[in-house]
């Protein structure tokens, strides 16, 4: 008999959350908007807040199937299984994405002599492994990670404000962009990376061990963890200022390093290497997993016989971009510019099939009576 993987409403909260912070404190996000930048994150957070709504909606719709399930089931087999067959190729290409961000955080930190190439490859047999043992593994990690990363971060804010590094009038003044800048720089770009990225959870929120949807759950943890991250954008602001925070490739690196000058301790850029590293591997892991279990659906194979050939594509695929500067610019550019189509397009037409074939139903129903 196959066995039922199911997780708990907790380890959603855990898994929303640690997917939700992955690289995003690394970068100031919103950044054309300046000091406004925490304003700018706030608008991409209510926006994908709206977002959230909708796809917790389409899911409250068809509560026993995935993504995969109601592409099919709304679009037809053939329509929907090669819809269901590109989602599938842009979560291993967003999984792509966090391998190398892995691999060149791990450069440029910890390990500048070793091979990239050695260091990706073991960020993936890592995922692999998790995926390998199954739903219950890549559901426990967050468990035991989140409260160490959100240990990390504590120690780190705390130690900037005792050390007066935290100057809040670097925010000021408030709204010094108009609106309409403000807005334009959180949509779709913020929107985009990383509140639209919930979308892989429309393939998670069926494992949810009770009957429904985790509606309440899922609003909690992305409220937490949108209000952490825009006060970790306004942070890396209020440390370097806006003009040095905009231009910085990782400043919240740089904002860690404003701290080398303490006497009992050194090299606390580690530690937020470390931290990154947990958020960027627990990404990495449910995309791929996401990716796998997508294809088990539509092809009906067992889910470790892809394990492999989607681990082998990720590892390969990140080797395409040529140094990091490629990599963040094709990332936080035409990248950002393809994800409004999986992440908003694609599911609003979802969602008119499914408004459309409930009112043809009740039409139905009524006409019969």
């Amino acid at each position: 008999m196959k066995k039922i993987e199911q997780v708990s409403g907790l380890q959603i909260v855990f898994m929303i959350m640690l997917f939700e912070i992955g690289s995003t404190p690394l970068f100031l996000l919103g950044g054309k908007a300046k000091q406004d930048s925490w304003l700018a994150m706030s608008f991409g957070s209510v926006a994908g807040f709206v977002l959230l709504l909708l796809l917790l909606w389409i899911q409250s719709r068809s509560p026993k199937q995935d993504l995969m399930g109601m592409l099919t089931s709304h679009f037809g087999r053939i329509a929907g299984s090669l819809i269901g067959g590109i989602y599938c190729l842009y979560f291993a290409y967003q999984s792509m994405r966090n391998v190398r961000d892995l691999g060149e955080l791990t450069s440029l930190t910890l390990l500048p002599l070793t091979p990239m190439s050695l260091t990706m490859l073991i960020f993936v047999l890592t995922a692999l492994y998790a995926i390998w043992k199954g739903t219950e593994v890549v559901f426990r990690l967050p468990e035991v990670l989140l409260p160490l990363v959100m240990c990390f971060y504590f120690i780190i804010i705390l130690l900037l404000g005792i050390m007066g590094s935290l100057d809040f009038t670097h925010l000021m003044p408030v709204f010094e962009s108009d609106l309409l800048t403000i807005i334009k720089t959180a949509i779709p770009d913020i929107v985009s990376f990383p509140f639209g990225q919930m979308i892989v959870f429309l393939m998670l929120w069926t494992l949810w061990e009770k009957p429904g949807v985790p509606v309440k759950n899922s609003l909690v943890a992305y409220i937490l963890i949108s209000i952490f991250l825009i006060f970790m954008n306004a942070l890396n602001v209020a440390v370097l200022g806006p003009q040095v925070a905009g231009i910085s490739q990782l400043p919240f690196l740089k904002v860690v390093r404003t701290l080398s000058h303490l006497k009992f301790i050194e090299r606390l850029d580690i530690l937020v290497t470390i931290q990154l590293f947990i958020g960027l591997l627990i990404k990495m892991m449910v995309f791929y997993f996401c990716a796998v279990k997508g294809l088990t659906s539509l092809t009906n194979k067992p889910t470790k016989w892809w394990v492999f050939p989607v681990g082998a594509l990720i590892y390969g695929a990140s080797f395409i971009e040529r140094d990091y500067t490629q990599h963040i610019a094709f990332g936080l550019g035409p990248s950002l510019k393809i994800d409004p189509i999986f992440q908003v397009a694609l599911p609003l037409l979802l969602a008119l099939s499914i408004l459309i074939r409930g009112r043809k139903k009740s039409n139905s129903t009524t006409s019969t009576r």
